[in-house]
């Protein structure tokens, strides 16, 4: 099917439930997508190479979201046909193009840790519930 970039579903809101652009933010703004093309942003790598770079990505999650890369083109898998078979994993041309987002996303989440962290924990204390009459020793 030949799409038409004129087509106002294609132009249209992110915000409306239809438009296909929501498909593409919610890739790129998964936690596993950022780390995972942040990973290989230096080149390729095995799987068991990005497993091993995106600490706590269980092995079915890392498959899931290595695949939804590739189908939308934002990752190449290569496999090379040797014994035992090696796979790599890069990023596309396009896949490249995220590297500046994505890092711009990653040093904000780094200097923000603190004030989330206190917010965090203030919204907490202000919002702990009331202790029942065992908690007060009663």
């Amino acid at each position: 099917m030949v799409t038409n970039p004129a087509d106002p579903v294609l132009r249209g809101s992110p915000y409306r439930a239809d438009c296909p652009t929501r498909h593409i933010l919610d890739r790129i703004g998964d936690r596993w997508t950022v780390l995972i093309v942040g990973a290989l942003w230096d080149g390729t790598a095995r799987f068991s190479e990005l497993r091993r770079r995106v600490e706590g990505v269980s092995q079915k999650m890392l498959t899931q979201t290595l695949r939804a890369l590739e189908r939308d083109g934002l990752v190449r898998r290569t496999v090379h046909p040797e014994v035992p078979v090696r796979v790599e994993y890069a990023l596309t041309e396009a896949g490249r193009t995220l590297h500046e987002p994505l890092r711009a996303l990653q040093q904000w989440a780094i200097a923000h840790v603190g004030e989330v962290a206190a917010s965090q924990e203030a919204y907490d204390r202000a919002n702990r519930p009331a202790p029942g009459p065992t908690e007060r020793g009663a």
